[in-house]
């Protein structure tokens, strides 16, 4: 925007001692600023985002490398962590959050604050042998069922479901019983996938499983009564679907050149109430080297559609997403990664060229819409075969949005491909460290937003992106 710097993304620290084979993922606590980080050599590193300090190796329960792990929401008093291996099985690793306090209750073993360097603290969590430590990951339970590589894990955001994906092409859920002995009950098992499915995401507010597959495609599933089905199948892509993310509820576009305040704020409620039946939306990377924007049509105005968008074939009729956008392009390999912030609305993405990308969507200014508008365009949510959906044909020309490129770090790991890029938060730095702020919004003064990059090197990079 005009009479703004240039937007950077700045190198902040290694989480150390790093892993000595490659990372697949990272995955930040939904409560805590500590992190898990899955590792071809079998096991998960839990890390402290106060001092990037090692706290605890989780090991043992894997026989192969560890490709994924998902931290189950909603759980007070412990934290619950669920790991994908490609010996096929899923793990739940357990451990008391009250763990390491002192005796008058004060937190101390997980890092949520920052000793000074040097001090034997420090030295204690670079211990990576520290077995007692260790020790208190409890190993719940081992859930088998697939016939290959367990590629991705997630849970529901009410936290009694887990879906994962395989190389076997097949997706599971599994429903956590929570009857005090660990049993897990299998309530589906889908095989619409005619390839491997490389990643599953839940909706961040519903009951319904995204899916990303090699045979290029993104699937959506819900129950129906007593059974799980596909909803709808979404078909833009021209390679492997390699991961997807979803937009939180109260995501919205940043404002145009010029708008600032009330004004914006305004624009940004006329906007949200024009797609709040469709909710949020889900963005996808791929083997085509793009990034895709995918919006719900609200059922009432989908059935007043002569047809659907020919991107869309759909097997089962009760849902039909679009493709809304197709991000700038931005990447020369195939992208493995893309994140989507829940505090500000960036989307980040990586993959084998070594890049970071981070995108933002703004309102397009008014005469630019406008002109578009009275030429007979649709700049913005139109699907691949040049087709506006139903719902955006009467949307306000203010009210249009485009993506562009934010910021881009080249080489963020050396010679080496990024497996993985997330948003995390982590308590601002203080004792004259300069403070980043990564959001617009000044909602959490406590803390900051930074992103996480895992990669074949083995390390694990944390990155302040400054707009």
């Amino acid at each position: 925007m005009a009479g703004r710097p240039p937007a950077s993304i700045s190198h902040l620290a290694d989480l150390t001692p790093p892993s000595a084979e490659r990372c697949w993922l990272t995955s930040p606590h939904p409560t805590l600023p500590i992190v898990a980080t899955c590792s071809s050599d079998k096991t998960v590193r839990v890390y402290s985002l106060t001092n990037f300090h090692l706290l605890s190796t989780i090991s043992g329960g894997h026989k192969r490398s560890v490709r994924s792990a998902a931290w189950k929401p909603l759980v007070k008093g412990e934290s619950v962590l669920a790991t994908g291996s490609f010996d096929a099985t899923v793990g739940i690793w357990r451990r008391w959050d009250s763990y390491g306090r002192t005796a008058d209750g004060a937190e101390e073993d997980w890092g949520l604050s920052a000793p000074a360097p040097g001090s034997s603290a420090v030295a204690n969590a670079n211990d990576s042998d520290n077995e007692d430590e260790d020790e208190e990951w409890r190993f719940a339970v081992l859930l088998d069922g697939h016939d290959s590589e367990v590629k991705s894990v997630s849970w529901s955001p009410s936290g009694t479901l887990l879906a994962t994906c395989s190389r076997d092409k097949s997706i599971w859920i599994w429903e956590d019983l929570d009857d005090g002995d660990n049993n897990f009950e299998t309530v589906a098992v889908m095989q619409e996938h005619t390839q491997d499915v490389k990643c599953v995401s839940w909706h961040p507010v519903e009951e319904c499983l995204a899916s990303a597959s090699y045979d290029n495609t993104i699937r959506m599933w819900r129950e129906d009564i007593d059974d799980w089905g596909q909803v709808a199948c979404l078909r833009g892509h021209d390679g492997t679907v390699w991961y997807v993310d979803w937009e939180a509820v109260e995501n919205g576009p940043t404002s145009s050149s010029g708008e600032e305040g009330e004004e914006h704020a305004s624009k940004l409620r006329r906007w949200k109430e024009h797609h709040v039946l469709s909710g949020p939306r889900l963005v996808s990377c791929s083997d085509d080297r793009t990034v895709r924007i995918w919006r719900r049509q609200p059922k009432e105005q989908r059935s007043a559609n002569s047809g659907i968008p020919s991107i869309i074939r759909p097997m089962g009729l009760d849902e039909t997403w679009y493709e809304e956008a197709v991000l700038p392009k931005a990447h020369e390999l195939s992208i493995y990664t893309v994140a989507w912030s829940k505090r500000s609305g960036l989307v980040a993405s990586t993959g084998a060229d070594g890049r970071i990308v981070v995108y933002e969507e703004r309102f397009v200014p008014v005469d630019s819409a406008a002109a578009a508008a009275s030429e007979g365009q649709q700049p913005m949510e139109i699907d691949g075969a040049g087709q506006t959906p139903q719902n955006t044909t009467s949307i306000d020309p203010s009210l249009r949005t485009e993506w562009t490129v934010l910021a881009t770090m080249e080489a963020a790991h050396g010679i080496y491909e990024v497996n993985h890029v997330c948003w995390a938060k982590r308590p601002r730095r203080r004792q004259g460290e300069e403070v980043l702020d990564t959001s617009s919004s000044s909602s959490s003064l406590a803390e900051e937003e930074i992103l996480i990059t895992t990669a074949d090197d083995g390390s694990v990079k944390t990155w302040a992106v400054k707009r």
